[in-house]
């Protein structure tokens, strides 16, 4: 094997089994692998060193063997002996044993007794402490039962229950009570309490001892009661709140009470001091509900929180600040009263027709706002000053809007008033708990002109009435206490009647002081509105004489031009009519007076507002005036169409018509009516009866329907003319100089001259001469009477024609025509 391989190989086959000898049998590997990698055939040569090694190997082991065999031999031969003496040992040790055994059988049971002995004396002590771990969760439990369950229950686990017992019957009583004994808290009252006593038991008590199961039933069912507790509360809550939203109308009643009571204390100090000029003459009119007998309950000071427990808000409040779930309850809370606020801002459909459903509406809102206020301040965020602002400009407006709409249909003033007073003691009540009220007081200007109007119609009605009952005579006064009866309703002075003996007569009529005295009494009652306003004197100076205008410009005004204006008011109706506005003129200064002593506010010292009664009766004379001139008018007219003239008489009877004379004493008996007139106002309608009775006349002559005129009722029409202008020179109505009432006639009586003379030839010569005779005679009109007597002459004197003089008569007026026909047509180019 040595003559095959080089000295080299042979030493790396040696390195390689020495390392094999020297290494563990994990690296043996990389080893063996060098052997392949190095030469072909170099494992063959690896093999053989390798089995000349194990040969070595083996001859090496087995000198050793050779040379222990004979020590291991002497070793087995005393082992042989020591056999015997074995086998006796253990006979004696099995011998003892027994004896042993025998002897120490009465000690062993006593040790197994003390053995059990110490393992119960250990189980006692873990008991004892795990018992006193358990007692603080037991005597929690004893005290939420306490808190939580009836009465019957509580007995059931007295004082004097043994521990033993609550301990081994503690898993079936504590699941029952969870399950079905904690039910009954929700009908407790205490469940603030209750919810603290959990809290403890979950974060205190139950974690000590949580591996039993009473614990765990425990610990499962609390948020499951925490939840019917807060469930609970909340019903509670709901039923505060369906409560408060019945009783709203008593707190609210109950507040306003106190207000008025309050505002009535203060005014009767201010009446009873004498500080405040309107005491005088004016009262509260505000009445509440329920006044008799409330002197003995003054002293009493009622609350909300004396109407109303409010002890399920703050325990329903607390309950959901515990649970940590007050946000919900505040947003529910808030949520709810926002919907009974629109509730409560409702009106109803017939609010308008009685004062009790305006107080039933503002005690609603008042006990609304005086709860919220209540809650606000006994409850810290629960509502908010901003929360309750909100409910409150949402309800402003919504009152505003309400009052406007049924307060347009109230039609009877004191019940307008009755709202004021009403609006003002709500606005004093919510104002006094801190909410603005600015607007509802601006409101309140507005149902000032509502009640204005309201009064306008019902003193139109007073007004009307005193009109159709006057007799529009001058007032009969038999006694002295007569006369000072009447001058104490109406302010009349006259020198010349003080000293007339009695029985006298007072020119106006009864409708004179009435409508004086109304007018005051209109006075009072917007005075009336002006009460508890918060206004000054001058404020309410201005308002009164604004009002008073309005009664006398508007009312008064339409009232008289009605009256005026009826069919059935005659001339003497008309005639005392001017005489009464001329005194109820007379009487406005007067009433100046009597505004400025209630006010204590001087012309003089503040710019006021003047009465315009002075223009409202002067128009309506002026319209009395009128309507006097068109009456006497018609009646003029009516008499003329009375006339029946036989246009074709061939002479007059040598008298006045029947018509003109009954006319001529009624116009004198009329005008003896209209000595208690101004003397302008008889002589301008003296002047207008005269003229339009010159012109009815003239149309008479003029009409188109009339064809023919005889020279007999010529004649006759001129003795009718002649008695006018002998009504007309006797001075009928005094205070005309000369002849100016007879000018009415001028036109007629030239007219009549001129064919009464049958001056033709010097009216054709002077016409249009200022120096003419018959100045005033228009040639229109003399052709047109011209002619219809020349064919008046034509059908009467049909054999006139075969006498000269007729002849020439008849020619003469041809040609007088033929000369009118041309100065008309000058006039017409």
């Amino acid at each position: 094997m040595a003559d095959g391989g080089s000295p080299d190989c042979v030493t790396e086959h040696e390195r390689i089994l020495q390392e094999i000898e020297s290494t563990d049998t994990a690296c043996v590997g990389p080893t063996l692998r060098s052997i392949y990698d190095d030469q072909s055939n170099a494992h063959k040569r690896f093999m053989e060193k390798l089995d000349v090694r194990i040969k070595n190997h083996d001859r090496e082991i087995e000198k050793m063997c050779n040379f222990h065999h004979q020590g291991f031999v002497d070793a087995i031969t005393e082992l042989l002996k020591v056999r015997a003496d074995a086998e006796k040992l253990m006979g004696q040790v099995t011998d003892t044993n027994y004896r042993l055994q025998e002897a120490g059988r009465e000690v062993t049971a006593q040790t197994e007794e003390v053995i059990r002995c110490r393992v119960q004396q250990r189980n006692m002590a873990v008991t004892v402490e795990k018992l006193q771990l358990c007692i603080p969760v037991l005597e929690m439990y004893s005290k939420l039962k306490e808190q939580l369950v009836c009465r019957s229950d509580r007995q059931a686990l007295g004082p004097g229950t043994r521990v033993e017992h609550v301990w081994n019957t503690c898993g079936r009583r504590v699941e029952h009570f969870w399950t079905e004994g904690l039910s009954q808290v929700l009908l407790s009252c205490r469940h603030y309490a209750a919810l603290k006593t959990m809290e403890q038991l979950e974060k205190v008590y139950i974690p000590r001892v949580g591996q039993y199961r009473f614990c765990q039933i425990m610990a499962e069912n609390l948020p499951r009661l925490r939840g019917e507790v807060k469930e609970i509360s909340m019903s509670d809550l709901k039923d505060f709140l369906e409560s408060i939203r019945k009783h709203s109308d008593k707190i609210g009643e109950t507040a306003m009470r106190q207000q008025h009571r309050t505002f009535s204390g203060a005014i009767t100090k201010q009446a009873s001091g004498g500080r405040h000029p309107l005491n005088t003459h004016t009262h509260n009119d505000v009445t509440m509900e329920d006044d008799t007998g409330e002197e003995e309950e003054a002293d009493e000071i009622l609350t909300a929180q004396d109407l109303v427990d409010f002890s399920p808000v703050y325990r329903c409040l607390h309950i959901y600040t515990v649970l940590g779930d007050r946000e919900t309850f505040e947003s529910y809370y808030r949520k709810q009263r926002k919907k009974q606020a629109r509730l409560v801002l409702q009106p109803q459909a017939n609010m308008y027709e009685t004062v009790e459903g305006y107080r039933r509406y503002f005690n609603q809102i008042v006990g609304f706002f005086v709860v919220e206020d209540h809650v606000l301040h006994a409850t810290r965020g629960l509502v908010t000053r901003a929360f309750t602002d909100e409910l409150w400009n949402m309800a402003l407006s919504k009152i505003i809007a309400v009052l406007r709409t049924h307060s347009s249909y109230c039609d009877d003033p004191d019940l307008v008033l009755e709202l004021k007073n009403l609006i003002v003691i709500f606005a004093d009540t919510l104002q006094a708990y801190g909410f603005p009220v600015t607007r509802l007081f601006e409101l309140l200007f507005e149902v000032r002109d509502q009640y204005n109007e309201t009064l306008l119609k019902k003193w139109a009605l007073v007004f009307r009435d005193i009109f159709e009952l006057d007799n529009y005579s001058p007032i009969p006064v038999d006694t002295e206490e007569e006369y000072r009866l009447v001058v104490s309703r109406f302010p009349f002075h006259d020198v010349e009647i003080d000293q007339q003996d009695f029985p006298k007569k007072l020119p106006m009529s009864q409708s004179v002081p009435q409508i004086y005295t109304q007018v005051k009494e209109f006075i009072y009652a917007s005075l009336k509105f002006s009460e508890s306003l918060h206004r000054s004197s001058t404020e309410i100076d201005d308002m009164l004489r604004k009002s008073t205008n309005l009664l006398l410009t508007r009312t008064l005004s339409c009232c008289l031009q009605n009256l005026i204006k009826k069919p059935h008011i005659g001339l003497t109706e008309l005639v005392q009519i001017i005489i009464n506005t001329t005194h109820l003129e007379q009487g406005c200064r007067y009433l100046e007076e009597f505004i400025t002593n209630i006010t204590v506010i001087s012309p003089e010292t503040v710019h006021t507002t003047r009465l315009y009664g002075l223009s409202t009766f002067k128009d309506a004379r002026h319209a009395a005036e009128g309507e006097i001139y068109t009456k006497l008018n018609q009646k003029i007219d009516e008499f003329v169409q009375l006339a029946d003239y036989e246009w074709s008489m061939a002479e007059s009877d040598g008298r006045a018509s029947g018509y003109l004379m009954d006319l001529i004493n009624f116009l004198r008996s009329t005008f003896q009516v209209f000595t208690h007139l101004p003397g302008k106002v008889a002589q301008t309608a003296c002047m207008s009866a005269c003229k339009h009775l010159s012109t009815s006349l003239m149309q008479m002559l003029l009409d188109t329907e009339l064809k023919q005129i005889s020279m007999g009722a010529i004649q006759q029409f001129n003795l009718d003319v002649i008695q006018c202008e002998l009504f007309a020179s006797s001075e009928p109505v005094p205070g005309f100089q000369g002849d100016t009432l007879q000018l009415a006639f001028i036109d007629l009586r030239q007219l009549l001259d001129l064919f009464m003379v049958w001056d033709w030839s010097t009216y054709l010569a002077d016409y249009g001469q200022p120096t003419s005779k018959y100045l005033r005679v228009n040639p229109v009109i003399a052709l047109a009477l011209l002619e219809k007597m020349k064919d008046s002459n034509k059908k009467n004197n049909i054999f006139s024609q075969f006498r000269k003089n007729d002849r020439d008569k008849q020619k003469l007026i041809e040609t007088v025509v033929k000369q009118l026909r041309s100065l008309v047509n000058g006039m017409s180019s």
